[in-house]
């Protein structure tokens, strides 16, 4: 005897699906920080370390930044359950916005860094900045997905894709930038106290 799923069922499952395949994305991403974070803590013995590298200060706004990022899609998230669509636009773009600052605090932390008579790449280089500078470039590779994704979510909203029954799009869009939040995060304090 064959059972017919209802549509309900079928959006709940098809949810589920995506958010499961997302989670396994994110886990193998988790992977590759953690593995640039254990080879900083193996090269930290070296003799060529940098034991007295201080983060810049961009790092710490670019934090905050993306902190507020996540807290704007939460509250977009809130508003489209709500059918607020007005509250939702503004909240989408304001994440985005957030974004593109973070980036372009990123790179003025390189700046820093660079003023500060440090080098990522070249003779003057050495393994510390290195690393800093391959960790965050590799950060800024996948913030490019949530760019994206949150691009999508964007041009989608206009198009009246969502309301407050039909969110799995900005959800699926949300836990990924909240993932890459966590990610920097978890980096910028791994950073700044594991010296």
């Amino acid at each position: 005897m064959e059972t017919k799923m209802t549509l309900e069922e079928h959006n709940a499952r098809k949810s589920r699906t995506y958010k499961m395949l997302l989670i396994f994305g994110m886990m193998s991403i988790l992977m590759i920080f953690a593995g640039l974070t254990s080879a900083y803590v193996v090269s930290k013995s070296r003799p060529d370390w940098l034991n007295e590298f201080q983060l810049p200060s961009a790092f710490i706004w670019s934090t905050l930044v993306m902190i507020t990022s996540s807290v704007t899609f939460i509250l977009a998230l809130k508003a489209i359950k709500k059918s607020n669509n007005k509250s939702t636009a503004l909240l989408l773009w304001a994440t985005l916005l957030l974004g593109l600052l973070f980036v372009f605090l990123q790179f003025k932390g390189f700046g820093q860094v660079i003023e500060n008579g440090y080098f990522f790449t070249g003779s003057e280089s050495n393994v510390t900045t290195s690393f800093l500078y391959i960790v965050v470039l590799v950060h800024l590779a996948h913030l490019l997905g949530g760019f994206i994704s949150l691009i999508i979510v964007i041009y989608n909203h206009y198009k009246q894709k969502y309301n407050a029954v039909q969110t799995l799009g900005i959800e699926l869009s949300a836990m990924y930038w909240h993932f890459m939040d966590f990610i920097w995060v978890y980096l910028f304090l791994f950073f700044y106290f594991f010296k």
